[in-house]
């Protein structure tokens, strides 16, 4: 290989098709509407901010297990009795604080830690869904049925998923579940877990190689959460910009029973964090909307926004994404027409 392709293929190798993504983004935006894009540039920098704290912690604690030796440690604890952690886990899920965003970086340092997909999943799919403030508002705007509804949803949809990714890694599948860029950072992913592993070193920051190794981890993996969850709030800023609730409450605002599978089409690429989708839904439901439509528009949005998704996307394999879509989209449907049969006030 002669030295010009050698510096070429480096080039081709550093290229950042992500970070190329979201520059051509905003030159695109600035372009065909300046404001839009002073405007999104704003939400992007507000997003980041919020989400700053769970991005901070998430990396940190990735960061430390690998620097002190603890991910063999962590994804023992998570190897025992697996009915239980998965159940453990969509219970804890929908009691967290996490929005689907939010959830993100908080899974990314449980993968690398080598924790076993099927908690992990179980935790992701329930966690966006429900939390103490989100049940109480959503009591006092749809009622207590719709938000217990919505809770046992959570619950269920996240455990039934960590039961079927379980069966479906027991089958074969899913054996290497992070992205190709995510993977060299996760020692445990790659290698069995060993019940003879030396006890972790807590106070590593004494030992400079393991200061370095911290730093390293550190880096790649928030480098890797930041560019990806930036360009999803980019696209999401440009989606409340352009994709407006009332064309939402256009296309769903009469639907009845038969326009659940239709609900759950529109909430996937419909940005709709929990809170937004409170107030929006009570129209939708004034309007006509079917209950059992109005809880499956409620859950794919929340589990598949199209941010969010993007999030997922970069972090684990192909199928591994395409296995989450499957998993929210029958979820979300099997909710709606479940909760559809149930009378309300």
């Amino acid at each position: 290989m002669t030295a010009t392709a050698l510096v070429l293929n480096g080039w081709i190798r550093s290229f950042d098709k992500v970070l190329a993504a979201f520059v051509g983004l905003f030159v695109v935006v600035a372009v065909l509407a300046p404001r839009q894009a002073g405007d999104s540039l704003g939400f992007v920098a507000e997003a980041l901010i919020d989400i700053a704290p769970f991005l901070l912690i998430s990396v940190a604690v990735a960061a430390a297990t690998k620097a002190s030796g603890a991910d063999d440690a962590v994804a023992r604890v998570f190897a025992g009795h697996p009915a239980r952690m998965i159940l453990a886990a969509a219970l804890f899920g929908s009691l967290s604080p996490f929005c689907s965003c939010g959830v993100i970086p908080l899974i990314a340092a449980l993968l690398t830690a080598g924790v076993p997909l099927a908690p992990v999943m179980a935790f992701w799919i329930s966690s966006p869904l429900m939390d103490p403030q989100m049940f109480i508002l959503t009591a006092a705007a749809l009622g207590l049925p719709f938000a217990v509804a919505k809770t046992v949803a959570a619950i269920c949809i996240g455990a039934l998923g960590g039961f079927a990714t379980r069966a479906m890694q027991r089958a074969g599948l899913f054996a290497d579940p992070l992205a190709p860029d995510i993977v060299p950072a996760c020692s445990s992913c790659q290698r069995p877990q060993r019940p003879d592993a030396p006890p972790p070193q807590w106070i590593f920051w004494t030992d400079a190689g393991r200061n370095r190794l911290f730093a390293e981890t550190a880096w790649t993996t928030g480098w890797f959460l930041f560019k990806w969850l930036s360009l999803a709030f980019a696209i999401e800023s440009l989606m409340l910009a352009y994709v407006p609730a009332s064309l939402i409450a256009g296309w769903l605002g009469d639907a009845d029973v038969g326009a659940i599978p239709l609900a759950v089409v529109v909430g996937v690429p419909a940005y709709l964090n929990g809170y937004a989708a409170v107030p929006l839904v009570a129209g939708l439901m004034e309007m006509g909307m079917a209950h059992g439509a109005a809880l499956a528009f409620m859950i794919a949005g929340g589990m598949t926004s199209i941010p969010a998704a993007m999030a997922v996307f970069a972090l684990v394999r192909r199928p591994v994404f395409a296995w989450y879509l499957v998993l929210a989209l029958a979820g979300s449907t099997g909710a709606g027409f479940l909760f559809q049969m149930v009378p309300i006030a």
